[in-house]
């Protein structure tokens, strides 16, 4: 017969009642080890201060030189979209031999005919497919006028359509139509600086500017541009210089001919050039650069000198980004070595502290504290500090750029990946150089430390 035990049943919490007790045991002890650890550093502020500091300048370096980095890359990134990532520029440039000889006074005056030509747009657009647009331009330095107000400036002639090839937005007003070109109507859109030089006091809109002895009505202003020096052009100004006006390519052709004469240290020289920019649009943005090559290859064949100059943006887009990744490695890894020293600094003086408190380790783990008890409190007190610093440092790290901006003007962006891989970073430095410590911490024979004066 088999016996009944009389014992009465667990009641249905008392096992989790025993995991609770087990688990609030470990976190009381888990906290406690943590207060250790705190009154260790408390006990040590200014050890613990100048250890910190090592990690907080490592982090705010991190942040700070990747944000000037990414804003650097930003504005160089930003001037080749703005020329168009599906478009191909080409210019005319003055032969170097041709140059060096007129600049030195070589020889005779002579006329000097090179550059772009009406042929040389008209085959690139008859024989390429998947062109979609073709926006020629002819540059001309002139001095205007507006009362008694002037300045020399690039008055380019070119089509309807060149504000949206290269990405410029009107500020007032708006660009001269297909009619007013096919008309060689007497029409001008001012850059903002000449509008601002020009008209300082009155609103330009509806008044008119003088260029030799023709009057220009003025029908539109251009926003200010972020401009670049991509280059230097034949009128002798930038590729997209701030005081440049805009009128009709037949009004340009018609009053100024397309051969200019300048005086030279060997006389009088004219030049003679049909075009002196042409933007070409392509349809399709992945074969713009298989686009760009067939295009140098007829100009080359069409030209006996490099009279010209193709530059694709897509191509210099795409070298600008690798550039800036190779930039933002390269500031990541100088400016980790701050962390590095920093958490050089943390393991000095975590060593220095287990030697210091040597007797203390001896009489814990006589009182029953384990190994890991050891090791708990000191990889603490690593992190606490990493950690700390990895704050204040993330902190500053996010102030400096915003201060670099508005004292210098410098574009600065700091993405939100800087911080937090900063900071993680900063993190994993306390426990990688604080395990070192704290392993010899744990290691320590009690009976040896506790004979320790």
């Amino acid at each position: 017969m088999s016996e009944i035990s009389l014992d009465p049943p667990l009641s249905a919490n008392q096992q989790p009642r025993a995991a609770v007790t087990r688990s609030s045991f470990s976190f009381t002890r888990f906290r406690k080890i943590t207060e250790v650890g705190l009154k260790s550093i408390y006990s040590h502020g200014l050890r613990s201060l100048l250890t910190v500091l090592g990690i907080v300048i490592g982090v705010a370096a991190v942040i700070a030189m990747l944000a000037v980095s990414e804003g650097a890359s930003f504005e160089a990134q930003q001037q080749f979209r703005d020329l168009g990532a599906s478009n191909i520029l080409l210019k005319s440039v003055k032969p170097a031999e041709v140059e060096e000889s007129s600049n030195r006074g070589f020889g005779p005056p002579q006329a000097i005919v090179y550059g772009l030509t009406n042929s040389d747009i008209s085959t690139i657009r008859d024989t390429i497919p998947g062109i979609s647009n073709v926006i020629a331009s002819r540059i001309v330095k002139k001095n205007v006028w507006n009362l008694g107000n002037s300045m020399n400036t690039d008055v380019v002639g070119t089509s309807v359509d060149y504000p949206s090839s290269r990405s410029y937005n009107l500020r007032a007003g708006r660009f001269f139509s297909e009619s007013e070109v096919r008309d060689h109507a007497n029409v001008v859109v001012l850059s903002n600086e000449v509008a601002n030089a020009l008209f300082p006091i009155d609103n330009p809109l509806g008044g008119s500017i003088k260029i030799d002895s023709d009057y220009y009505n003025i029908v539109g202003i251009m926003e200010s541009e972020g401009y670049s020096n991509l280059g230097q052009n034949q009128a002798g100004s930038s590729n997209a210089a701030p005081s440049r006006i805009y009128i009709p390519f037949t009004s340009s052709k018609s009053r100024f001919g397309e051969t200019t004469t300048r005086q030279t240290s060997g006389g009088m020289e004219s030049e003679t050039v049909e075009l002196h920019e042409a933007i070409i649009q392509v349809e399709n943005q992945e074969a713009v650069i298989e686009v760009g090559e067939i295009i140098e290859q007829i100009i080359q064949r069409r030209h006996k000198d490099v009279d010209y100059a193709i530059e694709i943006p897509l191509a210099l887009l795409r070298q600008a980004e690798e550039s800036a990744l190779r930039d933002s490695i390269v500031a990541g890894a100088i400016a980790g070595i701050s962390l590095l020293v920093g958490g050089i600094g943390i393991m000095n003086i975590m060593l220095a502290s287990v030697t210091e408190r040597t007797r203390e380790i001896g009489i814990r783990r006589a009182l029953g504290a384990k190994k890991k008890d050891i090791i708990t409190q000191f990889l603490i007190e690593a992190v606490i500090l990493s950690g700390v610093g990895g704050l204040i440092g993330v902190v500053l790290g996010v102030l400096i750029p915003f201060i670099i901006s508005a004292f210098w003007g410098m574009t600065t962006i700091v993405t939100p990946v800087a911080p937090i891989l900063a900071f993680s970073i900063s993190a994993l430095i306390g426990v990688i150089f604080g395990i070192y410590p704290s392993m010899r911490a744990a290691d320590m024979d009690p009976v040896e430390a506790l004979r320790h004066e």
